[in-house]
């Protein structure tokens, strides 16, 4: 024990002697850090040293240590194991305090005098110390000041190495062995860069999960956050904002590429302020190169600024993910996609998908302003796409009706943030309530109804949403990957049969649409080209193709799918030309009766212009299949019919004002002509007319019964389905060549434009006045058109104009005479009158409703009809024509 000892005071006391240099001076805390660890590096490096040194005990020479060409283990002996970091600590506060003091340095006797004092220890203990390895290659020596001098030098080099207290002449003390020590450790960091530098292209997979004790920016305590992620400069990703909160959570995730993995990213924490620039909370960086590939590291990230060292922190959960060569071309979209030939290059889609939003209503919002109302709109995010709607004036139930399309990209967040906000003239609109929708959990190709509840109990909103016009071959939507399955049909087939009429009574069939291709389009970009996607829409649900650009000929080759809720709806197909700016140029549309499809024939249809009146230029070739169930369609002809959400705004115009008086003329003039009739055969205008009237009146009269007045109505329907079925035979279909090319609304558009810029000039009172008469005008044309298209309905019910329609009032008709027959009227009309009374009670949420108007509104009027014409096909221009004229 007592060399032990004499060898720590020893060794401590001459290592801090013959440094003779001062400790170096650091300033700040870090700094302090770094020099404490690097000075315990030295010590442990100065004992390994120092252990593997044995002492000789009888050397008759003494000779310069040689070099070495193999270094063996250094192990640490059991003696000199506890000499670390306690022994610099205590020595090291000795020789600060020497150092202070301005001692000089001991001289060369006292240096003698102490090294021979030290080797007689070491001499003395050397049998404690036999079992450490020697050093082949090394002499022994018989002087003990040469074993000290080299194993002195030896520490003070290793020291001198590590930045520590040495000198630099002694620096140069067996530098080889130093070297392949160095050597020994570098393969660790050379292989990490290696791992990296093997891979050309990297995935990051960031989730933001949330932030811890952020910074107060705004004036009532808490802050609006959000996070920008940024690389080299460039935003790849910004946060949906939270807002009055210090600890908000996103959990939000999104991935962007890398190509130099040693680029920091960049984080910067903000603060969110309506009409000023955002306040700064902080930022942070993430040093790719300390992230293990292929493995989820949770990082937790003190945010901080050049004032202010804390300002909260970040928790993020990072994966770095290698990617090859293949997958960096497919990613940055550098293979060329080409037509079915190979030979075309064409434009690439950028956007993955088009989100479709219908925002319908809004209903129990927060009151925000001091009359408990508020004026609220509703703004949109997905990614860097924004959308905001406009706002409805003193409600707290709006209706806003509005459709409009936000695109999703591959390498952006799939959450759909919606904020309610309420409309200010003058200050900060105020925050009404928000909602996060996760689209990634949503089907595609289906739209999807939402009543979503804001948090907090804000209030609810509600839309409709739809995921569509996905490019690619890999979709479900493509014909390369559909293949007709006979069984999977039959199975249809049986869940829309006669046994199954009573389940599900909202499901009444289905309907499947491909979409092959269009030739002939109209130009509409410079260069005599067109940017083509077709839309499909049916009532409320609405799905789109990709775009194929550059082309008056597009092939889409898409097959979608339908649910059926009314066999009376009508398909619109409609074909749009794409711009940079997101909007869009009308091509060509088409209505289509679901119940006039037939089913599996490919044909082509000829486009019309908006208003379905005049042939349009181009066409499209579909296939249509329909499956449907006849019971529940019946029950659902008698409901009310499904409200569509988009329809286009009606405005009094005076060409369709003369339309309708023409219409209720017509009817007005029939009933007049079956008026006339009686009253000539009152007035014995032609005696055998009038003569047989009376006859059969007597004979009616006399026999009359209840069951008698639906036999009538079937005679005449049978009556105008013999008339239909001849006249069937010889009817052509309206064909009209002509193209045009502008649409009516312009005209009439440019001279209303035209009277509200002469209008600005006039008094606002008479602008009042003028649009009071124009809505009441409005009101008289719509009144009209419903008065003549309630008598055209029932004019083509009995002219079989719908055969469908016309069977079902046939059949209507034989039950009732039946009903009629044997049940008495007593009966009938008590049953009718408890189910009026009792309805409501039943059913609270049923919509009250007239079961034969409801029938009547499924058929078509004589305006509808019009639109619902089809043309003949001209592909190509005039060739298909010029064959069939001749």
């Amino acid at each position: 024990m007592t060399d032990q000892s004499q060898f720590r005071k020893y060794f401590a006391s001459i290592l801090l002697r013959k440094s003779n240099k001062k400790k170096p001076e650091v300033k700040g805390k870090v700094a302090e850090l770094r020099y404490q660890d690097a000075v315990s590096r030295s010590m442990d490096n100065l004992l390994t040293v120092a252990a593997s040194v044995p002492i000789p005990k009888d050397v008759t020479a003494v000779e310069p240590p040689q070099k070495t060409s193999e270094k063996p283990p250094l192990p640490i002996p059991r003696d000199l194991a506890h000499l670390r970091r306690h022994s610099y600590d205590y020595c090291g506060d000795k020789a600060n305090d020497t150092a202070e003091e301005g001692s000089e340095a001991p001289s060369d006797d006292d240096d003698r005098r102490e090294t021979d004092q030290f080797t007689n220890v070491l001499l003395h203990s050397r049998d404690s110390e036999a079992s450490a390895s020697p050093v082949p290659s090394q002499k022994r020596y018989s002087d003990g000041s040469g074993v000290f001098s080299f194993v002195r030098r030896s520490m003070l080099s290793s020291m001198g190495r590590s930045g520590s207290i040495t000198s630099d002449k002694d620096s140069d003390i067996d530098e080889d062995y130093l070297r392949d020590r160095d050597r020994d450790r570098e393969p660790t960091a050379r292989q990490h860069h290696n791992v990296f530098m093997e891979h050309p292209f990297f995935m990051l997979e960031v989730q933001l999960v949330e932030g811890r004790d952020l910074v107060i920016r705004d004036s009532c305590g808490t802050s609006d956050p959000y996070v920008k992620f940024k690389i080299g400069g460039k935003q790849v990703f910004k946060s949906r904002t939270v807002f009055k909160n210090l600890n908000p959570k996103w959990d939000e995730s999104f991935s962007v590429a890398i190509e130099d993995i040693y680029k920091p990213v960049q984080i910067k924490v903000f603060d969110y302020d309506r009409g000023m620039h955002d306040d700064p909370m902080g930022g942070t960086e993430i040093e790719l190169t300390m992230l293990e590939l292929n493995k989820c590291t949770e990082l937790r990230l003190k945010l901080s600024d050049h004032k202010t060292e804390y300002m909260g922190y970040l928790v993020l959960n990072c994966t770095l993910i290698p990617k090859t060569q293949e997958d960096k071309e497919v990613y940055f979209k550098r293979s060329v996609r080409g037509s079915d030939t190979g030979s075309k290059k064409m434009k690439m889609q950028i956007w993955s998908s088009v989100v479709t939003i219908v925002l319908v209503e809004g209903s129990n919002l927060v009151p925000m302003d001091d009359n408990g109302f508020s004026d609220p709109y509703v703004k949109f995010q997905l990614g860097k796409e924004k959308y905001r709607s406009k706002f409805k004036t003193k409600t707290l139930n709006p209706k806003w009706l509005e459709q409009f399309d936000l695109r999703m990209y591959d390498d952006q967040t799939s959450q759909l943030e919606m904020t309610v906000f309420d409309h200010d003239v003058t200050g900060k609109d105020d925050f009404m309530g928000r909602a996060v929708i996760d689209l990634s959990k949503l089907d595609r190709e289906t739209t999807h109804t939402f009543c979503q509840n804001l948090e907090d109990g804000a209030g609810m909103v509600r839309l409709l949403l739809t995921i569509s016009g996905t490019a690619g071959s890999e979709t479900i939507t493509d014909l390369a990957n559909y293949t007709p399955n006979p069984r999977d049909r039959e199975e249809r087939i049986r869940n829309y049969g006669l046994l199954k009429s009573f389940n599900n009574m909202k499901d009444i069939g289905w309907l499947q649409v491909k979409v092959f291709k269009a030739q002939g389009l109209r130009a509409a970009d410079f260069g005599g080209q067109s940017d083509p996607f077709c839309v499909l829409e049916l009532v409320n649900s609405r799905l789109q193709t990709h775009t194929e650009y550059k082309t008056l000929n597009p092939q889409w080759n898409k097959v979608f799918t339908f649910n059926v809720k009314d066999i009376h709806s009508v398909l619109e197909v409609s074909v749009w030309d794409e711009d940079r700016d997101k909007k869009v140029e009308f091509l060509g549309k088409l209505s289509i009766p679901l119940l006039r499809i037939k089913n599996g024939e490919r044909r082509w249809y000829a486009l019309k212009d908006k208003k379905l009146l005049h042939r349009g230029k181009g066409a499209i070739l579909l296939e249509m299949d329909m499956i449907f169930n006849h019971p529940k369609s019946a029950i659902r002809t008698v409901n009310p019919r499904e409200e569509k959400y988009m329809q286009p705004e009606q405005k009094f115009k005076i060409s369709i004002m003369k339309r309708n008086i023409d219409r209720v003329s017509q009817i007005i003039s029939s009933m007049m002509d079956g008026g006339r009739f009686i009253q000539s055969c009152f007035n014995w205008e032609s005696t055998p007319r009038s003569i047989t009237a009376f006859i059969v009146y007597l004979v009616v009269v006399w026999n009359f019964e209840l069951y008698m007045l639906p036999i009538t109505l079937l005679i005449l329907f049978l009556k105008n389905l013999v008339i239909a079925q001849i006249l069937g035979a010889f009817k052509k279909e309206p064909v009209e060549d002509d193209y045009v090319d502008e649409d009516d609304d312009d005209d009439e558009d440019d001279k209303e434009k035209t009277m509200k810029g002469e209008h600005k000039e006039e008094k606002k009172s008479f602008k009042e006045k003028l649009q009071a008469i124009q809505e009441v005008c409005l009101q008289v044309q719509q009144g009209m058109d419903m008065v003549a298209s309630l008598g055209e309905r029932i004019k083509n019910t009995f002219n079989w104009t719908v055969p469908w329609l016309s069977g079902l009032a046939v059949t209507v008709l034989v039950v009732g005479t039946i009903v009629l027959y044997l049940i008495p009227l007593r009966l009938l009309l008590l049953a009718w009158g408890i189910n009026k009374f009792t309805k409501k009670l039943r059913k609270p949420n049923a919509i009250p409703n007239n079961e034969l108007l409801d029938f009547l509104s499924r058929v078509p009027s004589d305006s509808e009809l019009l639109q619902y014409r089809e043309y003949r096909p001209d592909l190509g221009g005039t060739t298909i024509s010029k064959k069939k004229r001749q």
